[in-house]
C-alpha cells in the first residue's frame, strides 16, 4: 500500500467532499457529472502531507517547482466547459499534481497528459495508480508541442498560461473539438474558449483568471 492509499483512508470523509461540491453549486458549476466527479475525487492526496488540511479550501496551493494545484473552483469550470462537448480523448498541458488529471480521467475516455516537470510526472504517476486510474497516459515533454503520437484530440485542456495559444495544438484538436486554455501574461489572463468548425476556429473570452505560465523545455528536477 502506497503512502497515497495510507493517507486516503480516514484523512477526510465524504461530507467533507460533499461541502466542496456544495460550495461549488453556489458558484455557477451546475453539470451534474462534473460535481459527482469533483465529490469522488481526494483531493488532500494531491497536496504535500503538510498542506492537506487545506485541501478543501477553494484557494490555489503550491506543489514544489514554483507550480500550484488548481483551486477547486477552476477545475471544475474548466471541465464544466470542455465537458459541454463531449470529449472522447482528451489532451491535457501541464499534469502537475494530477488533480485535474484526475477529474477529467472520470469523464472521457482516454485522457493524455504532458508535464514538463520529470519530478512531478513521476508524483503524478504515484496519485494516478493509488487510485487505480487506467485510462491515463502521462508524458514527461513540453506541452507547446502537445502529443502529436495520439492527435487529433477531441478535446485539449491548457493548466497553465501561454502568452498566446500555441499553433502546435491548434493543429492539434479535432473538427469539432474544442481547447481550454488561460491566456495572457502577469498581468493579464483571460479564460479563453476555442472550439474548431469544418470552417476554422471560434473563439471566445469565459472570464479573467490568474495561472503560473506555460513554459517551453523539459526539466528533470
Amino acid at each position: 500500500m502506497t503512502e497515497f492509499d495510507l493517507k486516503g483512508i480516514g484523512m477526510t470523509s465524504q461530507r467533507t467532499r460533499d461541502r466542496l461540491v456544495a460550495r461549488l453549486r453556489e458558484q455557477g458549476i451546475d453539470n451534474a457529472e462534473v460535481l459527482a466527479c469533483i465529490g469522488g475525487v481526494p483531493r488532500h492526496i494531491f497536496v504535500d502531507e503538510a498542506m492537506a488540511h487545506r485541501a478543501y479550501e477553494d484557494t490555489a496551493l503550491p506543489i514544489g517547482h514554483s507550480q500550484t494545484i488548481s483551486q477547486p473552483f477552476i477545475v471544475a469550470l474548466m471541465t464544466q466547459l470542455l465537458w459541454e462537448t463531449k470529449p472522447h480523448q482528451v489532451l491535457e498541458v501541464g499534469t502537475g499534481s494530477g488533480y485535474q488529471t484526475a477529474v477529467l480521467a472520470r469523464l472521457c475516455s482516454r485522457l493524455y497528459s504532458v508535464e514538463r516537470i520529470s519530478a512531478l510526472t513521476e508524483r503524478a504517476k504515484e496519485r494516478l495508480a493509488a487510485m487505480s486510474i487506467k485510462n491515463v497516459f502521462l508524458k514527461h515533454g513540453d506541452g507547446y508541442s502537445g502529443w502529436q503520437a495520439h492527435a487529433p484530440f477531441d478535446g485539449i485542456l491548457v493548466t497553465a498560461a501561454p502568452p498566446t495559444v500555441p499553433e502546435l495544438l491548434l493543429d492539434q484538436l479535432a473538427v469539432g473539438g474544442r481547447l481550454i486554455a488561460p491566456v495572457g501574461d502577469d498581468a493579464i489572463q483571460e479564460l479563453i474558449v476555442i472550439d474548431r468548425t469544418p470552417d476554422g476556429f471560434v473563439e471566445r473570452v469565459h472570464d479573467r483568471v490568474k495561472f503560473v505560465p506555460l513554459l517551453s523545455g523539459t526539466t528533470a528536477r
